[in-house]
């Protein structure tokens, strides 16, 4: 009956050290530098101030930053950020997350209040998906024309061509992608994605990753080359 015990328990430790492994293994996972030269991170609207040094000390080139969200939402720490990434030898990009309940002119004119023209500034990028805090689908004629008001007026500030951050479902329901003649920046987890309707320029490939400087997961993205 020992020696049982004494079996059971072996392996079952042997279970435990190939999962801690593999989870290991799977958060600290990233697309291959020899074919992907340009990778970095993106920040969610309520992350804190990593240690931007050590971020670029892991391979990180830049970063985007969530700066507004709807009409009425700004990301706490997002003027902290921008300011420090220059300093730590990282690009900087902004982001706006787009809701489906409110007019695109006003929330364009939020994002340009927030994120100030600046040259060294990688294009800007607008993230569609479907959020808990909106249950609205309009109509995808209408959508769209929005989205087109929503990217004049702040391409017209920033004065480059922005991308267009969908997730796959809101991709699914509406085709944007094949409408909307902007860069893509595509979503999934670990492979490389397809479902936009042309090829994505950049991949959130993790969503997961662990990396010193930044408390908690951190999404790592990658440029196409």
């Amino acid at each position: 009956m020992v020696k049982v015990w004494h079996a059971l328990v072996g392996g079952l430790a042997t279970v435990g050290a190939l999962g801690v492994g593999g989870w290991h293994l799977v958060t600290h996972w990233a697309p291959s530098t020899e074919r992907y030269k340009l990778q970095g991170v993106d920040l969610g609207e309520d992350a804190a101030v990593p240690e931007w040094p050590t971020v670029r000390g892991r391979g990180a080139d830049f970063a985007y930053l969530v700066a507004t969200s709807g009409t009425d939402r700004r990301a706490p720490n997002f003027e902290t950020n921008w300011q420090a990434l220059p300093d730590a030898g990282m690009r900087r990009g902004a982001v706006h997350l787009y809701s489906l309940c409110q007019p695109a002119e006003d929330q364009a004119n939020a994002f340009n209040t927030v994120v100030p023209r600046t040259g060294d500034a990688l294009p800007a990028a607008v993230d569609l998906s479907f959020r808990e805090d909106c249950a609205a689908r309009p109509e995808r004629t209408a959508l769209i024309a929005e989205l087109r008001r929503f990217l004049t007026i702040v391409e017209t500030h920033t004065g480059k061509p922005a991308l267009l951050r969908i997730a796959k479902p809101a991709e699914r329901q509406y085709t944007l992608t094949a409408a909307l003649a902007r860069p893509v920046w595509a979503t999934g987890n670990f492979f490389a994605p397809a479902y936009p309707a042309h090829p994505w320029q950049m991949w959130r490939a993790t969503d997961i990753r662990r990396v010193d400087g930044i408390e908690g997961p951190v999404n790592w993205d990658v440029v196409a080359p």
